[in-house]
């Protein structure tokens, strides 16, 4: 397996869902669905290859037909695309959504943040081919979750990705303990205003249920390692080299064109 591109706990964390009991009515809709992704995500670590991540990342799309670009219709369906999302970044309407499930304390995530994310932002985020969707998916015990209600917190006052940037700049907050001074310190780094709101946002029960939403969702396709991706219902395991993500999102948008199916009309990629 490429464990240089994805971390992956030695088991659930007891607080989490596990992944053999996805709460009713919440993730899919079809067991087939979730048959049909866990499969590639497992294919794409059969050819992940070598630990340098130097030939193996192409491996998980090559070969993909225009059809097998456009994902599966029932995961298509997980991209939320609620106006003012404070959790997603770029155009509702955009013809490509990649749905993120990741830790603050994974340092896989951590790269993919720091070294693939922000070309893909400015390449096709800001121009309006893309979506970002950020999923909670603690899976390295109670300091990621402490990280990841307090991102929760700090996207109450507008500053998720403020806050997403400020963790995983510093290298050495992957194996951070989040505690209540280090969370502060990270809010004020990301310009959350009111500490007092965002210690109460951390521990409220709409936090907590945010968090067990997104994990059952991760916890019932199939994953149990970070990050995963979802590009227009098409899998992506690991911070995979930036072409792997650049061939998904650029197959998906000419699907997505071809079926008439771009988001706002007109749009030129």
């Amino acid at each position: 397996m490429p464990s240089n591109k994805q971390h992956k706990p030695n088991r659930p964390t007891p607080s989490s869902p596990s992944p053999s009991r996805p709460r009713k009515g919440v993730v899919i809709g079809a067991l087939v669905a979730v048959a049909a992704l866990l499969a590639g995500w497992v294919s794409q670590y059969a050819v992940g290859g070598n630990s340098t991540g130097s030939g193996g990342g192409n491996a998980t799309v090559e070969g993909r037909s225009d059809d097998t670009a456009a994902g599966d219709p029932a995961l298509l369906k997980l991209a939320r695309r609620t106006a003012d999302d404070p959790f997603a970044r770029g155009d509702k309407d955009a013809p490509v959504v990649m749905i993120e499930y990741a830790d603050f304390g994974c340092s896989f995530c951590g790269k993919f943040a720091r070294d693939t994310e922000p070309k893909l932002v400015k390449k096709y985020v800001e121009k309006g081919l893309l979506r970002i969707e950020w999923r909670n998916f603690p899976v390295f015990g109670k300091s990621s979750e402490r990280a990841a209600l307090a991102s929760y917190a700090a996207g109450q006052q507008g500053r998720f990705w403020q806050f997403y940037d400020a963790v995983y700049a510093d290298k050495g907050n992957e194996k951070s303990a989040f505690t209540t001074g280090q969370l502060h310190e990270l809010a004020e780094q990301a310009g959350v205003k009111d500490l007092g709101r965002f210690d109460r946002d951390r521990a409220s029960e709409a936090a907590r249920k945010q968090l067990k939403k997104d994990s059952t969702e991760a916890y019932g396709l199939g994953a149990s390692a970070t990050p995963a991706f979802l590009v227009n219902g098409q899998p992506i395991a690991g911070a995979q080299p930036d072409e792997v993500f650049i061939d998904a999102i650029e197959r998906a948008a000419a699907k997505a064109e071809k079926s008439g199916k771009s988001g706002k009309s007109g749009h030129k990629g």
